[in-house]
């Protein structure tokens, strides 16, 4: 019962639509009203990452993780959205909710890190959810640090405040 990573292709975007709206509401729902994860479906959910992967796919990497042939987890990973060349942005880590606690996020972290130093980049940010307290211990666990820097955007129609995190890559 091995969890293996590989590079997504097309056919796993729909599923991981799935995925992820399934481990937004597990992970938001005590700090986020029903209203705000009921959108967008996990069809809708899937639609986006297909038009995402669309125009991003030549400067991103989602990478999935299945557990016994069952997808269990996605990263996706691409350029520093402030445009710092030296610098990785980890867009996601997502996880099944029955796979919290198994390794899985780590594993998922650790290939991102290493991906974002094949490509050159020496240093890795992340934007997380606030009040995702199990998130933000996830990543802190993982030698990241928030940077001071904060930004609002919305999930459905609440506002939801991030926080930047940063770290060195490993053997920067």
């Amino acid at each position: 019962m091995t969890v293996t990573l590989r590079p997504a292709v097309a056919d796993d975007l729909m599923p991981v639509g799935a995925l992820h709206q399934r481990s937004r509401v597990a992970a938001y729902s005590s700090f986020l009203p029903p209203a705000a994860l009921a959108d967008p479906t996990p069809e809708a959910m899937g639609d986006y990452w297909v038009q995402r992967w669309t125009w991003e796919r030549d400067e991103h990497l989602m990478t999935v993780a299945e557990r016994d042939g069952r997808l269990v987890g996605f990263s996706y990973l691409g350029p520093d959205d402030a445009g710092d060349p030296a610098t990785g942005l980890l867009n996601a880590i997502h996880l099944d909710p029955a796979e919290r606690g198994r390794g899985t996020g780590r594993a998922l972290m650790m290939d991102a890190l290493d991906a974002m130093l094949a490509r050159g980049w020496r240093r890795g940010v992340l934007w997380v959810l606030e009040r995702n307290l199990t998130a933000r211990h996830f990543y802190e666990r993982g030698g990241w640090q928030a940077t001071g820097e904060r930004r609002e955007e919305r999930i459905g129609r609440a506002p939801t405040a991030q926080l930047r995190y940063a770290r060195q890559l490993p053997g920067c």
